[in-house]
């Protein structure tokens, strides 16, 4: 039975730290205290997300208790994980905004019922200076500094901010307030989810108090080489419309295509394996193995109705060169075009507007157009960019 129970778990994960003791808790027969936690540092989930929630459902379906951890008092910190630069401070209202939404997005993946949100403020922000310091005091700086991306960053002189080196030692207290049994993150979390074990390893000397660690891989954002990152904006949200989230799906490389199934797909890998020979022989259409992908996806997020109506609305784009139904109107003054397209949401910045205009990817009433000093006319205009983005618009003066 717990056999059956750890291949379960063990799917889809990079590496479990202290599995002989992941035994031990499962055999206990106990409801493990199962932990997660997501700093609000933007207001999406996206789908790299979704890969712990797929993890973390797996734990409650198999009757345990999850929490959901917020990380607003470490997201006003920042983490440093991966990061080759001092990174932003975000502001409280940004944070608690941003968190507001995760709540509703988890959702999507997560029982309510079984699911406990918790926001790490709730301890943190009651710590006397004395506590933080008494807690700093029993992390080394030479152990600071054997984190790779803390000691790349030394080497090559870049600053290191004191309260980096805080943001992992906060994230071990923790699991120790919440007394954590297991706690999930990405491959890039490792040297945080160990600081856990670390702490209440101090607080108990009884190895069997100190939580499992388990790894699980980064999904890779859709240029198929960083991790999935709305700062790269290479992702896919959970809250993107479905002819958003198809579209995006279909524009991913064949390659990058199986490595979606493997992390976000609830195939089994023998289905997976047959799909993967059936297309090396050509018995079978790369792009019809992405349809399917993009139709699971959607129908997670929303249903299958709306999934079919995302598919049938790209087939009708690319392959009858149709526009979609139902694109929405839009009343719009006249405004520099970079300015425009920023404002009916095409793209986050008129940067990112003049660079997508220099490379022709824009199109007003089926013309290519190559300027942004071009000038929209008053009266209805319809605007396609790039191969997913529509819009109809009404400009005024």
């Amino acid at each position: 039975m717990v056999k059956n129970i750890l291949d379960t778990i063990k799917r889809g994960t990079d590496e479990i730290i202290g599995e002989e003791l992941l035994i031990k808790k499962l055999n206990s027969s106990k409801s493990l205290v199962i932990k997660a936690g997501f700093d609000p540092t933007a207001p999406d989930l996206h789908l790299g997300h979704t890969i712990l929630l797929n993890k973390l459902k797996q734990f409650q379906d198999l009757g345990h208790q999850v929490i959901f951890l917020i990380g607003d008092f470490t997201a006003t910190i920042g983490d440093p994980t991966g990061k080759t630069e001092l990174r932003p401070t975000l502001s409280m209202d940004e944070v608690i905004s941003n968190a507001e939404t995760y709540k509703k997005q988890v959702f999507k993946i997560l029982d309510e019922k079984k699911t406990i949100i918790k926001f790490n403020s709730e301890w943190l922000g009651k710590l006397s200076a004395s506590d933080l310091i008494q807690i700093i005091g029993s992390y080394s700086v030479a152990r600071m500094l054997e984190r790779d991306d803390f000691k790349k960053r030394f080497k090559s002189n870049k600053n290191i901010s004191l309260k980096e080196f805080i943001y992992p030692i906060l994230q071990g207290y923790d699991s120790v307030a919440l007394e954590a049994d297991i706690e999930l993150g990405g491959t890039d979390q490792k040297f945080n989810l160990l600081m856990g074990r670390y702490f209440q390893g101090l607080n108990n000397n009884n190895e069997e108090a100190k939580q499992v660690v388990i790894t699980l891989p980064l999904l890779e954002g859709l240029d198929g080489v960083k991790k999935m990152s709305k700062t790269l904006n290479n992702y896919i949200a959970i809250e993107d419309i479905p002819s958003e989230i198809f579209g995006k799906i279909m524009s991913i490389s064949d390659d990058l295509m199986w490595r979606y199934y493997e992390l976000l797909s609830e195939i089994d890998s023998k289905q997976l394996n047959q799909l993967k020979k059936a297309a090396n022989n050509s018995e079978i259409n790369p792009r019809d193995i992405k349809i399917d992908l993009g139709i699971e996806i959607v129908t997670k997020f929303y249903d299958k109705k709306l999934a079919i109506k995302a598919k049938e609305d790209f087939l009708n784009i690319f392959q009858q060169n149709k526009q979609p139904e139902n694109v929405e109107m839009i009343n719009i003054n006249q405004m520099p075009l970079p300015n425009l397209l920023k404002q009916i949401g095409f793209v986050p910045s008129t940067s990112e507007a003049r660079r997508l205009i220099d490379q022709k990817a824009l199109k007003i009433n089926d013309q290519v157009i190559d300027s942004i000093d071009y000038e929209i006319t008053e009266g209805l205009h319809n605007l396609k960019l790039g191969k997913k983005k529509f819009a109809q618009i009404n400009v005024k003066k």
